[in-house]
């Protein structure tokens, strides 16, 4: 019998296997100093643009002040033991009501964070005779809540509304067979490319298929929408969407999330999910600041102008300089390279060593070989200074690899990977 930990020692894993060459810097780097539009990496100030403060409220100081306070108040354990047993306030039900009258839904309830909330949420909603239809390039935390799943699944191509037609057809007639129903699940904004998801073209197909809706819009809360109340707001298919996502560690710059919807499904879930049922529940400090982020994010559109005016003085200026940046319809902003994995590493160190510039890096196998996709996040902190300088540090560095400066710095590299 082999050792469990053989395959461990065997395989690192698609990612843990470059662990010596990139940690530290390409993977698990360290940030420094306040949550701003600038801060420190290896002692270097750097423009950030990996951060999603899209909102600029995780130092605003009304929120400090409120943090503070509420950790001054009731520490940071307060309330013990999980929402059912003991953990359950007068504040988180408070909370609760002002999230789903902010996102037009009868009823929310709270999340201790939205990956192992999305998981379980989408767990207790299907049942095995159930089948699932979602998109292929969904989050993670879809994927994994799907994998849980016991019955048929079906991805439909990204954002694809004949493809997902097409499985709507097939996942009926396996429902008339299991005598289930069908859940349909989207993102609000994918994460990666900036896309909003066709939430009104999928709502739409209700007419022609018996569908229940799940979305999660983690980055379209607080930052689409007349009132920042998301993709559905800003489609106008909110009435449409079943059950309602969103988490806090985006617009609102904290930890925890909420789900949303008919109060009738929102008191099953309570009962079901088992990400919250048998974990401690959000501490006070965390609702407390929750609540005042909410308040400002209702009451201070000038922080959603301002990001806004951020993402647009930075995508026109990337469009007007012949960059791709995909088809985003969101603030996140992607910006696409042709290059391999070795010249994307040089890349990135250029912008960070010599031209001061933070941003993700995304390669093979996340996206196709041969891409370099560099994932920028505007807030409501940057300036035309950051965006300007960003701009033309992205000139000199796609004109170093288009004359091939970052093959020949990488070449150890590549060969050491084989590439």
């Amino acid at each position: 019998m082999k050792d469990l930990f053989d395959r461990i020692y065997r395989d690192k894993g698609p990612l843990g296997k470059w662990a010596s060459q990139a940690e530290g810097y390409f993977v698990f780097p360290k940030l420094e100093g306040q949550i701003s539009n600038r801060m420190k990496f290896r002692g270097q100030d750097v423009i950030t643009w990996s951060i999603n403060d899209y909102l600029g409220l995780a130092n605003h100081p009304e929120v400090r002040k409120t943090d503070a306070q509420a950790a001054a108040d009731y520490g940071s354990a307060y309330p013990m033991g999980a929402r059912m047993m003991s953990g359950h306030t007068d504040l988180h039900e408070v909370l609760q009501n002002e999230l789903a009258e902010f996102v037009n839904k009868e009823a929310a309830y709270l999340l201790n964070f939205g990956y192992q909330g999305m998981v379980s949420t989408i767990d207790a909603l299907v049942g095995k005779d159930d089948i699932i239809v979602y998109d292929v390039d969904a989050h993670a935390c879809i994927i994994d809540g799907v994998r849980l799943h016991m019955g048929k699944r079906f991805t439909y191509k990204h954002n694809d509304v004949e493809s997902l037609e097409k499985n709507l057809e097939r996942a009926t007639k396996m429902a008339e067979q299991t005598g289930g129903g069908i859940l349909v699940i989207s993102e609000g904004v994918f994460g990666m490319r900036g896309e909003q998801g066709r939430l009104k073209e999928i709502v739409e197909l209700k007419k022609k298929f018996n569908f229940r809706f799940l979305v999660d819009d983690a980055h379209g809360f607080g930052t689409l929408g007349k009132t920042g109340a998301g993709a559905g707001e800003e489609q106008g298919v909110q009435d449409g969407i079943d059950v309602y996502f969103a988490t806090f560690a985006k617009s609102l710059a904290s930890t925890g999330a909420f789900i949303a919807a008919d109060q009738e499904i929102i008191d099953y879930l309570k009962y079901n999910l088992r990400s919250q049922m048998f974990a401690k529940s959000l501490q006070m400090q965390l609702v407390v600041g929750a609540r005042k982020r909410l308040e400002m994010l209702k009451t201070m559109p000038e922080l959603k102008a301002k990001l806004w005016e951020n993402t647009n003085a930075l995508q026109s200026g990337l469009k007007e300089r012949g960059f791709d940046i995909g088809t985003t319809q969101s603030c996140v902003t992607p910006v696409y390279l042709k290059g391999s994995i070795p010249e994307a590493m040089a890349l990135v160190k250029d912008l960070r060593e010599n031209h001061g510039i933070f941003c993700s890096i995304v390669v093979y196998p996340v996206i196709p070989k041969g891409l370099i996709l560099l994932r920028m996040i505007p807030t409501a902190t940057h300036d035309i200074t950051d965006i300007n300088e960003t701009l033309e540090a992205f000139e000199v560095i796609r004109t170093r690899l288009e004359n091939g400066t970052y093959k020949r710095l990488s070449a150890s590299v590549a060969a050491a990977m084989g590439e």
